[in-house]
């Protein structure tokens, strides 16, 4: 009999709590309604007075990343053929461009060529760069790998503008640099070329100030002499490869085993064909062989590197690095900032939370100011306020 007493009690109780909110927000029920009202209202005003954003939008497709045309004739190219794998490009070409078109050298040069520090009214061009971060942003879709570039401003075409310039600074940046594969070997390739032209030019020089008699060319053919430059350049060629190899293998790996076995057994030819032909001249004839064999591994490694150059070039040129505009920026019609009836409404509701808020904070305020030890330690609070306040 206690307990459902105790427990009609405190249903009761319950029902009276709740009866007592919905007292208190019928008799402030025009607070709630004509407060939040009027500050949707103000900032519905206010937002007239902001002055309007545009966004501009252009879309690229960036150069994808295409087979090596080298490969096909890796088999003609000997060792030379494992410096082509050793410098694969990124696999995902969009994020790298994205990181392009953040970059630094892409932000200054918008900067610049728009005079943004005074239109940010900055006057550090770091201040400037992080404003244009700001109202600016680029992403890459996740499926179709299309590049979108947005910018915002108060004026409609600049906005267009720079989102294109965005496209147009991009490209005078790849080209001094070595995105794609085909370019990084190409960069490679055309450094290794005029390194063995130098070479090759030294190399024939000194061959045409030896002179040698008929007698020597005799001992030693022409073919000999070539032969044996041909497994020097391979064996230089295999050491360049192994070199590569270390950087993504380790010791233990089998194809980096084989490119060492390789490597063992053309040196140990290239000595027995050294034996053979040097043994049989002598004198001014062993310093000729030596110049001409010089002479020859130069030419060899010059031609095996034009051959590697070329191909470079044509996969460049195939790919392109075309950077291809799917949508072109046009000034917007409309503008993107600030949405009036957004704010308007968010405003709106932000203020009613807080009026009924503050109309339950101060009946509580109210219903303890009626009680005796609540009025008291509330007296005792706002003293102690004023105190301090004091």
């Amino acid at each position: 009999m206690d307990e459902a007493k105790a427990a009609y009690t405190e249903q009761d109780s319950d029902e009276f709590s709740l009866l007592d909110l919905a007292l208190v927000l019928a008799e402030n029920l025009r607070v709630l309604i004509l407060v939040p009202l009027a500050a949707g209202l103000a900032a519905l005003g206010i937002s007239y007075l902001i002055p309007p954003t545009y966004t501009a939008t252009t879309r690229i497709l960036p150069p994808a990343q295409q087979q090596s045309t080298s490969a096909a004739l890796a088999a003609q190219l000997g060792s030379l053929a494992g410096l082509v794998g050793g410098s694969a490009g990124l696999k995902n070409s969009a994020d790298q461009y994205v990181a392009l078109l953040k970059s630094r050298s892409v932000y200054d040069a918008i900067i610049q060529r728009f005079d943004l520090r005074k239109l940010y009214d900055e006057r550090y061009i770091e201040d400037a760069r992080k404003e244009l971060e700001k109202q600016s942003r680029v992403s890459a879709g996740v499926k179709d790998g299309i590049i979108s570039i947005e910018v915002d401003d108060r004026d409609p075409k600049r906005a267009a503008d720079m989102a294109n310039a965005f496209v147009e600074e991009l490209r005078n940046l790849s080209k001094t640099l070595a995105i794609t594969e085909a370019a990084q070997r190409r960069l490679f390739f055309e450094e290794q070329l005029t390194q063995a032209k130098d070479n090759l030019t030294k190399s024939e020089l000194t061959l045409r100030g030896s002179a040698v008699s008929e007698a020597t060319l005799r001992t030693v053919p022409q073919s000999a002499l070539e032969a044996l430059a041909r497994l020097k350049a391979q064996i230089t060629a295999q050491e360049i490869k192994l070199a590569s190899m270390r950087t993504f293998m380790t010791d233990s790996n089998p194809e980096f085993r084989l490119a060492i076995q390789e490597l063992v057994a053309l040196r140990a030819e290239l000595s027995k064909a050294e034996q053979s032909n040097t043994s049989k001249a002598t004198g001014e004839g062993v310093e000729y062989i030596a110049k001409y064999r010089d002479f020859k591994y130069h030419e060899t490694l010059f031609e095996l590197m034009a051959k590697q150059y070329e191909l470079a070039r044509l996969d460049e040129a195939r790919e392109g690095a075309v950077i291809q505009v799917v949508d072109a920026a046009q000034p917007p019609e409309r503008k993107s900032k600030p949405k009036k009836a957004l704010i308007a409404v968010l405003t709106t509701l932000a203020v009613f939370f807080a009026t009924v808020l503050f109309v339950f904070v101060r009946q509580a305020f109210r219903n303890m100011a009626g009680q005796s030890k609540s009025a008291e330690k509330l007296w005792r609070l706002r003293r102690l306020l004023w105190l301090r306040r004091a």
